[in-house]
């Protein structure tokens, strides 16, 4: 590993260390504001663009131009979706492809992150947004932490976030949330 993977992964820890002291405290603090979701994903995609390039895995946006302002935690939420294509990256297969699509229904926008790695087994669906949770066998890095931080940043601000998966055919991450 060379130093700045490994001061990029000691930043994560930190950075999710301190996200899980507010989780774990009770005392998320938001900062909800009138957000433009496709600047926060363009801004995500970003983030994490140099390790997709690297392992040559193409990030496909495809959602509809004209998405609602969403009522959200920017930093929160960028953190989320940041987490979730990370995640999608690393559960990949190297050349292939990862898919951020967008949804608006009525008053809500779903934004879902689908990657191409070798999905979840059924047993280990409903413990992956637990703390400290690892799908065994899969020879990851990771803290256990990230979705279960995640999923208090979306459902502390009104959202759900939601996994469909099955094994051989890659998961979908979806976080919705609600419009102005």
């Amino acid at each position: 590993k060379s130093c700045e993977e490994d001061t990029n992964n000691l930043l994560k820890l930190v950075a999710e260390i301190l996200n899980f002291t507010q989780v774990e405290t009770g005392q998320i603090q938001l900062n909800m504001m009138p957000s433009d979701i496709k600047e926060i994903i363009r801004y995500a995609i970003n983030t994490t663009g140099q390790v997709a390039d690297q392992r040559n895995i193409s990030i496909i946006e495809d959602y509809p131009s004209e998405l609602s302002e969403v009522f959200i935690d920017k930093e929160k939420t960028a953190w989320v979706l940041t987490n979730l294509i990370s995640n999608a990256i690393r559960y990949s297969y190297d050349n292939s492809r990862i898919r951020i699509s967008g949804l608006q229904t009525g008053n809500r926008v779903k934004i879902s992150v689908t990657d191409t790695g070798h999905g979840i087994d059924p047993r280990y669906k409903n413990k992956i947004f637990d703390r400290y949770f690892r799908v065994p066998g899969t020879g990851k890095e990771g803290t256990g932490l990230g979705l279960a931080i995640s999923k208090e940043f979306i459902e502390a601000q009104g959202g759900q976030i939601t996994v469909e998966s099955q094994p051989g055919s890659g998961s979908t991450f979806s976080v919705v949330v609600n419009c102005v």
